[in-house]
């Protein structure tokens, strides 16, 4: 196609090609799947109707009809593709925002502590105390492992993006071998909660059970949430994990005393969003929850958050789960 056309008005019944095989072919092709198709024919049927519906029409007049019957239906599908459109740039526009203000400071405060700190330790080595060296150490290894917690949290996003358009991926993913998630859930939220040196805020009710996930991305999924849980919460204020199976399905809870989110943030949540970073200072890339999310959706669960501002946060994880065999 040498223009890409801004709408399509088609008609269903055409010596060559009918209108349907036409629209498939269209649907098909992603420079052309969005173009808004309008069917025009004579055929009143409601079967003929529902499979051009189907196949992702966005109108249907049936003949015969006016030309002013016509124009509102080209006009109402046109503001829609421009709404739509807007809708787009509006949200590649803040994602723009907020890669802008969070990946130069995520990357740049780790690189300063390691590079800062070794300067240290290389112009000042005689003088030092060994204790100061050791501070010094733990500080560098510090900010490496925030480093490379990022850098794995922008590949692992961008390896879920790819495995979410392959259904075969999909389907290996939730045929792995069942996973005991007690043990896992407490220890990972154990590790989590001293990490924050806040191992007296964390509440475990975890039931035995088995999960339809792997160890390993069930013990990232359970980090990122619990991590979340901790970040934005304050020491002293609790932190509660309870676990439990219920039909097949193991539903994880994980609350927080923190300031929350209002509906417009959690219907927004995704890669790289951080809400009120320029009020509150705070580390992060915005991509645990998006990780998350994924995760659980990739294996056939899903995340459901309530939140009342400056109050709390409850994160209900919800993934396909048995009984402990004996």
């Amino acid at each position: 196609m040498e223009q890409k056309p801004d709408l399509i008005v088609c008609d269903v019944m055409m010596p060559e090609i009918d209108g349907y095989s036409v629209l498939k072919t269209l649907r098909e092709e992603p420079s052309t799947a969005t173009i808004p198709f309008i069917f025009l024919t004579a055929l009143a049927d409601k079967a003929d109707t529902r499979k051009g519906m189907e196949l992702g029409a966005d109108d249907y007049l049936a003949k015969p009809c006016t030309p002013n019957q016509l124009l509102a239906a080209i006009n109402i599908r046109l503001e829609k593709q421009a709404a739509f459109k807007l809708q787009q740039t509006q949200k590649l526009d803040a994602l723009r925002s907020n890669i802008i203000q969070s990946l130069p400071h995520e990357l740049r405060t780790p690189l300063n502590g390691i590079l800062g700190f070794a300067d240290l330790l290389l112009n000042e080595y005689e003088s030092l105390e060994s204790s100061e060296v050791r501070e010094m150490l733990e500080e560098i290894r510090r900010s490496g492992k925030r480093l490379y917690r990022l850098v794995q949290n922008y590949l692992l996003y961008a390896e879920l993006e790819l495995i979410a358009s392959d259904e075969n991926r999909i389907q290996a993913l939730r045929s792995c071998r069942p996973t005991e998630c007690q043990g896992l859930i407490s220890d990972t939220a154990l590790k989590v909660a001293k990490d924050a040196e806040r191992q007296s805020d964390l509440q475990l009710n975890i039931a035995e059970a088995e999960v339809q996930m792997s160890p390993i991305r069930l013990q990232k999924l359970i980090e990122e949430l619990v991590d979340n849980a901790f970040k934005f919460s304050p020491p002293g204020t609790s932190v509660t994990l309870t676990g439990t199976l219920q039909n097949n399905q193991y539903i994880l809870i994980i609350e927080d005393q923190g300031r929350g989110m209002n509906a417009p943030q959690i219907s927004e949540i995704g890669a790289y969003m951080q809400f009120e970073r320029r009020l509150y200072e705070q580390q992060g890339s915005g991509l645990g929850l998006a990780i998350s999310k994924r995760l659980a959706e990739l294996h056939n669960g899903h995340l459901h958050i309530e939140s009342i501002g400056g109050q709390h946060t409850t994160i209900s994880l919800f993934l396909p789960g048995s009984c402990l065999l004996e």
